[in-house]
């Protein structure tokens, strides 16, 4: 009995250290955690927003509403499928959550949160949606802080009018109208139960892409609500009778670029809506034209389309069924990070050749999306197409760190974690915003400053006082002949690369695709055009990052296309700036293709042997000799039934002279064009032989090459009495 006493109690003991090990675990990851009342909310009451023409954008702001103003079905719908005991637990369901662990454990992954309400809230307006455990501890302890600060009412009140309904429909006010045509007061049960069966997945269930999966989610919301006492049989029953709605009653999309114009203005005036500034009138670059353009965009997954104006640095349109989340950026950063970079670091120039071989570098072994082609490519090309294996071993030599540098000048900033080699593919771990990477590319359209996109352009009071001016103030990343070298090749891309879809636009346009993936298909994928006054960035995958069939050359490029010819139906795009610090030199053909080194050519070359490409000014490259100077290796000379044969290195172009020494004479045995074998065979027996060969080439005498001396044997004589031997 003792024995087992003292077992119990060293388990105990065991148990309630690792209980204080969790608990002071949780609090420490937690500590610097605090809710934030202006994230729960934007106060959108005294604010009037205008687009690019100064004319006011309707149902510019989210149609909120209360719990008090709803049927109490429509709060029933979402408790019912969401969160079934809301109103008995205080933010957090243990009996859930336990749940959700076993169902984890057993399967070896971390596929259920068991998140409440009040969690998700949290997590939509505070945290990012990876999926760790200390993100998790985090939820928790603000979910838990704001169901202290908050009645349920209240916490039911945000949550509906923040969650995201598809389709840029953010809050329940804009889903009603957008699905149904209605206010959120006016919907009805199958209504109601059909937007609380959508939120969990909005791209998955919307009854536009896939209506027979979204109706067997709403009837199953309906069940749930009437297996938990919410609905009588026979309501559960009319309702699952009601139809989908076949097409959108309002279009709703120009909320994603009302949310970036709401988040920006929180910025600016964190009080908004108070009362304190009266009624705030929003000056915004938004321009409802292109924005309709935008919309139209045709794919079967999310997207999220942006326009960039970079005369202004401010974003025009922007169409989005997810708002502008952080995905991987996969090769278009490559630009950005690896050849911008090391060309600006004189590691590189367009031409310089890299090895497209599969490597391993210290464990990371990355290669092709068609497999190496174990050959030497000019970086032109490898951007061109994307080669992934030399944009990793430019970013090697150049270094992750000093690449990050540049990407922090362009607001990219890269987590310690995920600077590796896989940063060239655009491997990271939560990935980077689609106008950070647009802002990036209008970098080398001009001319290689910096400055970040915004959507407000200005603000006034009611008297017309101007209480904010946008004013930019750049900052240098990039040299303007590396910038004007980037738009060069990246024309290439848009002509014969990747990109090669924008090839039919009459007007010069520079391009990236990107395509990242698992080995069970793709999950992003984009192209990302501009012109000196636009950028146009595609992005295409799906918000659960589930796989799709997708590639930034097929659907995205599509689009960019659609959009550069919308863009430009009436006009032209100004010229790209001009750059007196580059210069376009030939470079020697033979050495680049044999020896894989890269050397300008030389003056003296002969027409086809240097092919041109453009140059930083002071590059630094040295000079071809191979036409000025002649040089050859040394032939082969050997003796072959009693004559000299003398094989040629095979040199194109040259002449060669050959002259041969003995006893103190200078003999020309050959003079000409090249030939295989010079043969030499007025030699004499017992005599020795010293030739010599010299490359020339239209006058220039080249380095002579003196081979080893050959004795010819001595013929074998009949001695004068052979008769007596």
């Amino acid at each position: 009995m003792k024995r087992a006493l003292k077992i119990v109690g060293v388990a105990a003991a065991l148990f309630a250290l690792l209980l204080l090990a969790l608990t002071l675990y949780y609090l420490g990851v937690t500590a610097g955690v605090r809710l934030d009342a202006k994230k729960l909310t934007m106060p959108t009451a005294c604010i009037r927003l205008y687009d690019t023409h100064d004319d006011e954008i309707p149902a510019a702001i989210s149609v909120s509403t209360t719990t008090h103003a709803l049927p109490n079905y429509v709060k029933e719908a979402f408790v019912a499928v969401e969160d079934k005991r809301f109103y008995e637990h205080h933010g957090i369901d243990m009996h859930r959550m336990l749940g959700a662990l076993w169902h984890n454990l057993k399967s070896f992954s971390f596929r259920e949160g068991a998140s409440t309400i009040s969690q998700q809230l949290i997590k939509n307006t505070h945290l990012s949606s990876e999926k760790t455990i200390v993100r998790k501890l985090k939820e928790i302890r603000l979910a838990r802080a704001l169901e202290k600060k908050y009645s349920k009412d209240e916490i039911l009140t945000l949550y509906l009018n923040s969650i995201y309904f598809g389709h840029s429909a953010f809050g329940i006010g804009q889903a009603a109208q957008f699905y149904f045509g209605k206010t959120a007061e006016e919907l009805d049960i199958a209504e109601s139960a059909m937007l609380a069966a959508i939120v969990r997945s909005p791209n998955r269930y919307s009854p536009f892409r896939d209506a027979e999966r979204c109706l067997a989610r709403r009837d199953l919301v309906l069940t749930l609500m009437q297996e938990q006492g919410l609905l009588s049989e026979e309501q559960a029953a009319a309702a699952k009778e009601a139809p989908l709605p076949q097409k959108p009653a309002a279009e709703t999309q120009h909320n994603a670029y009302l949310t970036l114009v709401l988040q920006e203005l929180a910025d600016l005036f964190p009080d908004a809506g108070s009362g304190g500034w009266g009624t705030l009138h929003v000056h915004t670059a938004y321009d409802p034209a292109l924005q309709e353009t935008a919309e139209q965009v045709q794919c079967d997954t999310d997207s999220c389309v942006l326009v960039r104006d970079n005369r202004r640095n401010s974003i025009v349109a922007l169409a989005s069924t997810v708002g502008t989340p952080m995905r991987s950026p996969a090769s278009a950063i490559k630009p950005l990070l690896v050849y911008a970079p090391a060309m600006e670091e004189n590691l590189i120039c367009p031409a310089t050749p890299v090895l497209d071989a599969r490597t391993d570098f210290g464990g990371y072994c990355p290669d092709d999306y068609g497999g190496a082609t174990d050959q030497y490519m000019s970086v032109r090309d490898a951007l061109a197409h994307s080669a992934n294996i030399p944009a990793v071993r430019t970013l090697n030599e150049l270094g992750i760190e000093r690449a990050t540098e540049y990407l922090a000048k362009m607001g990219i900033r890269i987590r310690d974690e995920d600077k590796t080699l896989a940063l060239a593919l655009g491997g990271m771990r939560n990935g980077i915003r689609l106008p950070l990477l647009a802002d990036g590319y209008a970098v080398f359209a001009n001319g290689g400053t910096y400055a970040a996109s915004k959507t407000i352009e200005r603000v006034t009071n009611d008297s017309g006082k101007t209480l904010y001016a946008r004013s930019d103030s750049g900052q240098k990343v990039f040299s303007k002949d590396v910038c004007w070298l980037m738009n060069d090749m990246l024309m290439t891309t848009a002509k014969q690369g990747t990109a090669r879809r924008l090839k039919s636009l009459p007007f010069p346009v520079c391009a990236k695709t990107g395509t990242a993936g698992t080995e069970k298909g793709n999950t992003d994928a984009y192209c990302i055009s501009y012109t000196s006054d636009h950028v146009i960035a595609v992005w295409m995958g799906n918000a659960d990052g589930s796989v799709c069939e997708t590639t930034g050359g097929g659907l995205p490029a599509n689009e960019v296309l659609r959009l550069n010819r919308a863009l430009y139906a009436k006009t032209s795009p100004k010229p790209f700036f001009d750059c007196n610090d580059v210069v376009r030199l030939g470079y020697d053909k033979l050495s680049y293709e044999q020896d894989h080194t890269l050397l300008l050519s030389d003056p003296a070359a002969p027409p086809y042997t240097d092919p041109q490409e453009y140059f930083r000014i002071g590059n630094n490259l040295p000079h071809s000799t191979r036409y000025s100077l002649p040089n050859i290796a040394a032939p082969t000379i050997f003796l072959k039934e009693g004559k000299v044969q003398i094989v040629l290195c095979q040199t194109e172009y040259y002449d060669y002279e050959v002259t041969r020494e003995n006893r103190g004479k200078k003999t020309t045995i050959y003079q000409g064009k090249y030939r295989n074998a010079i043969c030499d065979n007025s030699v004499r027996s017992g005599e020795t032989y010293v030739y010599t060969v010299i490359p020339t080439y239209q006058g220039h005498v080249g380095t002579p090459v003196t081979l080893p001396s050959v004795t010819v044997p001595k013929k074998e004589t009949l001695p004068d009495d052979w008769w007596i031997q």
